[in-house]
């Protein structure tokens, strides 16, 4: 599908540079745009995911809403750390990311054994 992609862009597009292989690094340099805009995209939505279930543990301190809380911060932190991996975000914003994650679930964590 992506070789499709880059085909029909390479037809269409008509880009500035003068040789084949500068044209083919800015077909390239689109391609992995797209690719890194989705994990990022990806990263996002588990992050809010995870906000979600920290608000929902917080006002309903359940067994259940606790496992689906760590269920989601597993996976927020795995995208991440796969992200850093990967070159998509840089390995203090991934860290950044995590830490502000775990602060609120330490939060949300204490305020629930206090409030119990």
């Amino acid at each position: 599908m992506v070789s499709l992609l880059t085909k029909i862009l390479f037809l269409l597009y008509k880009p500035m540079a003068h040789t084949r292989s500068s044209r083919k690094r800015i077909l390239i340099a689109e391609r992995n745009r797209l690719r890194n805009q989705t994990y990022k995209s990806a990263v996002r939505t588990l992050i809010k995911k995870s906000l979600l279930a920290v608000e929902n543990y917080s006002k309903q301190p359940t067994e259940e809403n606790l496992q689906e809380l760590q269920s989601k911060i597993s996976q927020a932190y795995s995208k991440i750390d796969k992200a850093v991996g990967k070159g998509i975000i840089h390995q203090n914003n991934g860290d950044r990311k995590k830490a502000r994650l775990a602060k609120r679930m330490k939060t949300a964590l204490g305020a629930s054994t206090s409030g119990a």
